[in-house]
């Protein structure tokens, strides 16, 4: 048995597509799953709740930690520690492996390419949180008492119920007929991550007996496009050019005062204030024949959904 914690999110939706090729026996587990495969086991469990977590688990080979939590640094601090004490306690009782799907919050501001090998510097809330979390896999790790591995990823991209700032802010605000926005500068060059390959590579090294006791980043294509290259392919994807706005850090600050959303995205904006370079080399050498997904066609299936919808 395979079981994804956190099903009905797009990671979890794609990771169950692709674990049909190594496994039948799936098993999706949220407070109110729904199949991806005909053949899924559904499995109602609060993350939150230490028995129920045991019991979602239990007879499990492999379990994936897929789960979002609500993007506010309170909750973030009050739930994910408490997620994750669960998740590793039942991976331990039930001699499950562990998948955990992790961001780069914890890296901090970085310049230069993001590898594993980085130290852990957070300059947020939301990082120093995700921090504590990944040393808790990771002290397991070196006790001996867990096999496990962290992969992660950069920002999402992609089709579906892809949620993130670059589809909410360009892609579904041209789906809907608005004007785009950017962050603070289209200068820099950017790292997205199409999320059908977030899922894909999940699932194969999870699948992959050698990858545990590491931490992984996940594939992305290395052409990391600044966000004038970013509107340049998606306008020629959609026949048009594609206009759009570049909002400025005070008006983020003005919106912040209005919008929680965006005050939540205020501690983040580091990340936009430079290059967000992330490798995957590693990833890249371990598995040569993975196809990684270019910018061009993941835009292009974006567009492709979307005209299929109207």
């Amino acid at each position: 048995m395979q079981t994804i914690l956190g099903a009905n999110g797009i990671i979890a939706t794609e990771t169950a597509k692709e674990l049909t090729r190594f496994t039948k026996n799936i098993r999706l587990v949220s407070r109110h799953p729904r199949k991806v495969n005909e053949s899924d086991e559904i499995f109602s469990a609060d993350l939150l709740n230490q028995q129920e977590v045991l019991e979602a688990v239990k007879g499990s080979e492999i379990v994936y930690l897929v789960a979002g939590v609500t993007y506010q640094k309170k909750i973030w601090q009050e739930q994910w520690p408490v997620i994750m004490n669960n998740v590793v306690t039942a991976c331990k009782k039930h001699n499950a492996k562990l998948v955990f799907f992790d961001n780069i919050y914890m890296y901090g501001r970085v310049n230069g390419m993001m590898t594993e090998e980085l130290p852990y510097r957070p300059c947020s809330i939301k990082g120093k949180v995700r921090a504590g979390i990944a040393n808790l896999i990771l002290e397991e790790i070196k006790k001996g008492t867990l096999t496990a591995m962290i992969v992660r990823a950069p920002e999402f991209y992609g089709p579906g119920k892809t949620q993130s700032v670059v589809n909410a802010m360009v892609f579904d605000a041209i789906n809907k007929g608005k004007k785009p926005m950017w962050l603070l500068n289209d200068s820099f060059k950017r790292t997205w991550i199409y999320t059908p390959d977030a899922g894909k590579a999940t699932a194969l090294l999870g699948n992959t007996p050698a990858a545990y006791n590491q931490t992984w980043h996940l594939p992305v294509n290395s052409e990391f496009p600044t966000g004038k290259e970013f509107f340049s392919l998606i306008s020629s994807v959609y026949g048009k050019e594609i206009k759009y706005s570049v909002l400025s850090k005070w008006m983020l600050k003005i919106a912040s005062l209005f919008i929680p959303d965006v005050r939540e995205l205020m501690e983040m904006l580091y990340q936009f204030e430079q290059d967000y370079l992330f490798d995957s080399s590693k990833f890249r050498k371990k598995f040569p024949d993975f196809t990684i997904t270019t910018y061009l066609e993941g835009i292009r299936e974006i567009q492709k959904e979307a005209s299929i919808k109207k």
